[in-house]
């Protein structure tokens, strides 16, 4: 079987035993959940009552960075689980709270970085799922579960989403409480959710939210389309689709401005601020050890280890800077290619995180919506907004999804 796709919405409220009956199914070979250590406490759970609240009996998969109350934390890699103990991260405690059912953990690459777990791509099991949120993105593309906690440092939930042909969304920089999440590079690091579709990420956003607010009848946004040179990292047949959509963008009704933002983007400064915060991270555990990470990590740690505090201090200065530029820009909604191609054969990388990275390392809140296929692997779109505008993005993007979207996948 090479297709195992399906994904359900949070408005179907499958009862938690369907679920949990399609884990045991298709988890053997799709290998998007961390092996249990107790083999019967999903089968307890889904016998238990459901906590009442707002997502009352909905299975979630936990990527395995966030710490959860009775199951270990490991964040994909040999270190011992004592490692990261602490108290549950309040993303989790918060949709607990809720009434969601914890499904499991889904796996993640090493340390939420570049080395890949085991996971495979629902669409084609020769394929990656995408990184480092894997296992979330192909847990919820293959019907395990309608939502799934990621996170996203530069492309790992806009990615992955994309890969798998679901809703990816990672709000702005520190608008949900990262507490209780393995950190890779706090000021980057962002938590994120998969879905089905855009209502289910709105929905999970306003609980996971403190602060979210009701957006009504949000006037239709104007679109901004980087520059030629950013543009010019996805391969033909992406870039090909990615200006078909935005026909039928236009077509709707939609205004979509060419820009000159993104010309001259400096991922030198990008990749300075991402390792030299890895490596103060990782301080404590790496000398310790170092010998258990895979080779991919401890390259960039040492990378990160080699950096001085001027190098981030400059690099933290570009960053102040490029932001200035951003929020200069009058454009509602940026619409781009979430990855520079489908997903690639194989399963020793994630891909490329490119196209996300300008937006992560500005803080801004972006979406990955399906829109399309080619070669039977999904495309997605990328759509990102203005910092704190998260509730408007997503209103944006409800109306955006059905003008850019390819025939849904039934499950098999």
């Amino acid at each position: 079987m090479d297709r195992l796709v399906g994904p359900r919405t949070l408005a179907e409220r499958v009862p938690p035993a369907a679920f949990l009956d399609r884990i045991d199914a298709v988890d053997p070979v799709l290998h998007a959940f961390v092996p249990e250590p107790d083999p019967g406490r999903r089968a307890r759970l889904a016998a238990a009552p459901p906590a009442p609240g707002p997502l009352t009996g909905v299975p979630l998969g936990v990527k395995d960075i966030y710490r959860t109350d009775g199951l270990p934390t490991r964040a994909g890699s040999a270190l011992p689980p004592a490692a990261f103990d602490g108290p549950e991260a309040w993303l989790v405690s918060r949709l607990r709270a809720a009434g969601c059912v914890l499904a499991g953990k889904t796996v993640t690459a090493e340390f939420a970085s570049a080395a890949p777990g085991p996971t495979r791509n629902p669409h084609d099991l020769a394929h990656t799922p995408g990184g480092s949120s894997s296992g979330s993105a192909a847990a919820v593309a293959a019907g395990m579960v309608p939502v799934a906690l990621g996170s996203q440092t530069l492309g790992s939930v806009v990615r992955p989403a994309a890969f798998c042909g679901v809703v990816g969304f990672r709000p702005t920089h520190g608008r949900v409480p990262a507490d209780g999440m393995v950190a890779h590079s706090p000021s980057l690091d962002t938590v994120g959710w998969f879905t089905a579709d855009v209502a289910g990420a709105a929905f999970v956003a306003s609980i996971a939210c403190p602060t979210w607010t009701t957006v009504a009848g949000a006037a239709r946004p104007v679109l901004g389309v980087p520059a030629a040179a950013y543009l010019g990292q996805p391969d033909a047949t992406a870039r090909a689709h990615f200006d078909e959509r935005l026909d039928a963008l236009r077509a709707a009704g939609f205004v979509v401005r060419t820009t000159a933002f993104l010309s001259d983007v400096d991922f030198g400064a990008m990749r300075v601020i991402n390792r030299y915060e890895l490596a103060r991270t990782h301080a404590a555990w790496f000398p310790e050890y170092g010998d258990r990470y895979r080779p991919q990590t401890a390259a960039a740690v040492r990378e990160g280890l080699a950096l001085t505090a001027d190098d981030y201090g400059a690099a933290l200065r570009w960053r102040t800077e490029f932001s200035e530029a951003f929020d200069q820009q009058d454009v509602d909604v940026w619409v781009t290619p979430a990855a520079p191609g489908i997903a690639p054969r194989g399963l020793g990388h994630t891909g490329d995180a490119a196209m996300s990275v300008p937006f992560s390392v500005l803080g801004a809140p972006a979406v990955s919506v399906p829109a399309g296929a080619h070669a039977g692997l999904p495309l997605g779109l990328q759509l990102a907004g203005p910092r704190g505008a998260d509730e408007r993005l997503l209103a944006w993007a409800a109306t955006i999804a059905p003008v850019v979207a390819g025939p849904r996948v039934t499950l098999d």
